[in-house]
């Protein structure tokens, strides 16, 4: 059965399509009726965002610059930004020349499109345990697992929209930040099929969303059965239920929580032998689609969970203005690290020298023809499809690992590190660092990782203070607790969990969200002159309400005064060569 869907504002209305004869008949209510299980799960293949949050992550982030504004050198270019909304996200402003896909305009409706679909669903489930007469044992079973998988979209689609257009949650009371006390607005948060056209929606607070949150994952994740799926990967599975949990209470800062569910992901399996393994195979990939379809794929025990979402983020890469770049690049994919400072490489047609970790030589491209940027294939890989071969158009599509046994071990170590188990947070980032020295022969320059090396590197005086690897964490200042405190001898490790985490979700978006929950600033420069910076609790930290919504009637987020101050692209690795 093939449905429509029509989004009002945060509800779906589930449209038949009568002839035109029969019109005049058809009853007011054409809603589409979910009669069986078997519609239930069918109906849930729509209830995941189709579009991709990566572009407003990255760029309201420090893993982009603007390649117009002048180097330490006095060196710029004079490139187009892809979209005039890039240009507004970069700069911190409200997104008013973009509703298109990779906007706030699509986060929002994409999530609450995706929230609606799993009420819609949690309705029906909601009459069937009721009245359960009729069904097999087999249809019940497959019942509870719907229900399972229907709260946990819910839960994820919240969570998204809650870390994008609202503050970082500060527990549940609120707090005084910079003077003033405040208890910061959240999102609404749908628990049933919208029924009006124009409805009013009360904000709450962030800390209500939380709460949902929280009720939807406890709910869910218990129900979670992976046999009625056909590809689990595709589908909040258990591994992925679980590491969405762990996520969830990393934010939440309930760390005991995290060891739990992150354990649970990993199912008695060492995380030792979940990691990617794609950085011993760089040399059997041509194309950046090679690399994309083996870094995503779902064979891989690393991927928890897949999303396919129509992006341009892509070819975003590829010579425009924002890109990952000098300092972003040196402080990510193209910079040093503990174990990696001494890897040097040399640029041939610079002559400059740098560290690199080797696990990216070969993966990653530059940006355009002249050195714009740096960029990891394996997340930055377009699939496209064609809707007319012949007229070569069609649509991009990004497939997002959106939850990888990578992300889940670096939750699970930085838990560890506020739970006082020092060994155990260290035992973590040395399974994530030592996945990333298995790439065959060239590996001089690598060290093993020991405490000692990482409290050298996120040391006052090494190198871990260059670029911006190293960013003050006030995470007790914006979620205080009354349990759990970084402590000076936890710093270093701190910024080492900081800094791969960094690396592992570059190009995602989740770098936004940890800068929010970590209270970080940082500045970006803009053009030839201009630097704006972003305080710790900026205002800006909340990504504006799309205009349309506002329009509607929905109330804005506080902004502070203005203050001045393809297929066919081949990696190539050839401009960069081992210092001997």
């Amino acid at each position: 059965m093939k449905l429509r869907y029509l989004t009002i504002v945060a509800g779906l209305l589930l449209l038949s399509l009568p002839s035109c004869k029969d019109f005049l008949d058809a009853a007011p209510d054409t809603r589409v009726e979910l009669v069986t299980v078997k519609q239930l799960r069918e109906l849930l293949v729509t209830g995941y965002m189709q579009y991709n949050y990566a572009i407003v992550g990255e760029l309201s982030s420090d893993n982009v610059i603007d390649n117009n504004s002048p180097d330490e050198n006095g060196k710029r270019y004079n490139l187009t930004a892809y979209d005039l909304g890039d240009e507004e996200l970069y700069a911190w402003n409200d997104v008013k020349s973009n509703i298109s896909s990779d906007s706030p305009s699509t986060i929002w409706s994409g999530c609450y499109h995706a929230i609606a679909t799993a009420n819609a669903v949690l309705e029906r489930v909601a009459e069937l345990e009721a009245d359960p007469s009729g069904l097999s044992d087999s249809e019940l079973e497959t019942l509870s697992a719907v229900k399972g998988e229907a709260l946990l979209i819910r839960a994820y689609h919240h969570f998204i929209l809650v870390n994008f257009f609202c503050m970082p949650y500060q527990g549940d009371n609120p707090v005084t930040v910079n003077g003033r006390t405040v208890d910061y607005q959240g999102i609404p948060y749908m628990t049933k099929p919208e029924t009006e056209v124009k409805p009013h929606y009360d904000r709450g607070t962030v800390a209500d969303d939380y709460r949902m949150i929280e009720a939807d994952i406890e709910a869910g994740v218990p129900l979670i059965n992976d046999a009625i799926y056909e590809s689990p990967k595709y589908h909040f599975n258990r591994a992925a239920a679980n590491a969405f949990a762990a996520r969830f209470y990393l934010f939440k800062r309930d760390y005991e929580k995290v060891v739990k569910y992150a354990d649970a992901a990993f199912n008695g399996v060492d995380p030792s032998e979940m990691m990617s393994d794609i950085w011993a195979h760089r040399g059997e990939m041509y194309y950046i689609s090679d690399i994309g379809r083996y870094y995503t794929s779902t064979s891989r025990a690393n991927v928890f969970l897949c999303m396919s979402s129509y992006s341009t983020w892509a070819r975003r890469n590829h010579g425009y203005r924002f890109q990952c770049h000098r300092e972003a690049k040196r402080a990510t994919i193209e910079g040093p690290g503990p174990t990696w400072k001494n890897c040097k490489w040399r640029n041939t047609q610079t002559n400059e020298v740098f560290s690199m970790h080797p696990c990216f030589n070969g993966l990653c491209g530059t940006a355009g023809s002249s050195e714009y940027g740096k960029y990891f294939g394996g997340i930055l890989a377009e699939q496209f499809e064609y809707t007319d071969k012949l007229a070569g158009i069609g649509y991009a599509h990004m497939v997002r690992a959106e939850f990888t046994a990578e992300e889940t071990l670096l939750c699970r170590a930085e838990a560890k590190l506020f739970l006082g188990d020092r060994q155990g947070c260290f035992n973590d980032l040395k399974i994530w660092d030592d996945s990333k020295q298995k790439i065959g022969e060239e590996n001089s320059g690598l060290q093993e990782l020991t405490p000692d090396l990482i409290e050298l590197f996120y040391s006052p005086n090494d190198e871990g203070r260059k670029w911006g690897i190293m960013k003050e964490v006030r995470i007790d200042e914006v979620c205080p607790s009354d349990k759990y405190h970084l402590t000076d001898d936890m710093k270093a490790f701190m910024q080492c969990i900081q800094h791969y985490r960094r690396i592992e979700t570059i190009h995602t978006g989740m770098r936004w969200f940890d800068i929010k929950r970590y209270g970080m600033s940082f500045s970006h420069k803009m053009g030839q002159s201009e630097i704006i910076r972003l305080e710790f609790m900026d205002p800006r930290y909340a990504i504006q309400i799309p205009s349309e919504v506002i329009s509607a009637g929905f109330d804005v987020n506080p902004r502070p005064e203005k203050t001045s101050g393809g297929e066919a692209t081949v990696i190539s690795s050839k401009v960069i060569v081992p210092v001997k």
